[in-house]
């Protein structure tokens, strides 16, 4: 199992249990994935899921952490000769059924005053091969989905293109169950370890390096001074196994997202323009 909303669990595996390895991946979908969630299926939720009011307020769940702002789009075949989403007034489009998308994309076209039909398919990878097999015009899911799709196409990636138009706020991130607050702690926090990481310029491999500094950030970081792993619930090193084990967010980005042609933009941590913002480990 690889990306980044793996790599999601893997932090918090780290930090708890001390093995990033330690998770067991369960396959849920669109519709069915808060279900999971809510039955205790599964401990917590990585799945490039929209952090929504009516989702927080009323699945009894809590968004613990952003690890990936995005937004809809939109995919075509590059020989369609469309350019922009304007020019599928009429067309068929392919969307799963349950995600913010479906109603991104009925408001996106009722305020354009645009017409479309609807291809609605649940599992992902039988949509895409709707799209590839022309039985609509147009895809659209987050925008990191459709770039992950197209990477996924090798030679071929050619043959399809992603329009310029972002029609939505969708910040992705990590949720668990409401209630469930010292899991939410952590969960929230091991986020956070990751981007203080790629502040200090703390990485995997240099992280030993780091064990006398003179910096009185980077002590509290290690778990050399204080006691907010204790608060925690957990090792005073637990932001050490999660650089370790998994990376800071920069590596894991590049890892995961980088090679898929995807630019950082506003995941870039807040100083270097993005809104990626950890508060302070102290």
């Amino acid at each position: 199992m690889r990306g980044l909303d793996a790599d999601g669990c893997r932090i918090v595996a780290a930090a708890i249990l001390g093995d990033a390895n330690k998770v067991r991946f369960i396959n849920t979908t669109a519709t069915n994935r808060f279900t999971a969630l809510q039955s205790g299926e599964v401990d917590m939720l990585v799945r490039n899921t929209t952090w929504t009011l009516g989702r927080e307020a009323s699945l009894g769940l809590e968004f613990a952490s952003i690890n990936f702002y995005d937004g809809t789009g939109f995919m075509v075949k590059t020989a369609s000769g469309v350019t922009s989403v304007r020019g599928l007034d009429g067309a068929t489009v392919c969307v799963q059924p349950g995600s913010t998308t479906e109603l991104n994309l009925t408001d996106y076209f009722r305020v354009h005053n645009m017409r479309f039909s609807p291809l609605v398919i649940e599992n992902l990878e039988e949509l895409r091969a709707a799209f590839i097999n022309g039985r609509c015009d147009a895809f659209t899911t987050d925008a990191s989905s459709l770039a992950s799709f197209r990477y996924a196409q090798g030679s071929n990636a050619g043959l399809y293109t992603v329009l310029p138009e972002i029609i939505s706020k969708e910040p992705l991130g990590s949720v668990v169950r409401n209630g469930d607050f010292k899991f939410f702690d952590v969960v929230r926090w091991a986020h956070f370890a990751q981007l203080t990481a790629e502040e200090l310029g703390i990485t995997s491999k240099n992280i030993d390096n780091f064990r006398d500094s003179s910096n009185s950030e980077v002590p509290r970081f290690m778990g050399a001074t204080g006691d907010l792993g204790a608060s925690l619930g957990l090792q005073p090193d637990w932001a050490v196994r999660i650089v370790q084990q998994v990376g800071n967010f920069a590596e894991m980005w590049d890892r995961n997202i980088t090679p898929m042609g995807v630019q950082r933009g506003m995941n870039n941590l807040w100083k270097n323009g993005g809104i990626q913002y950890a508060p302070p480990m102290r």
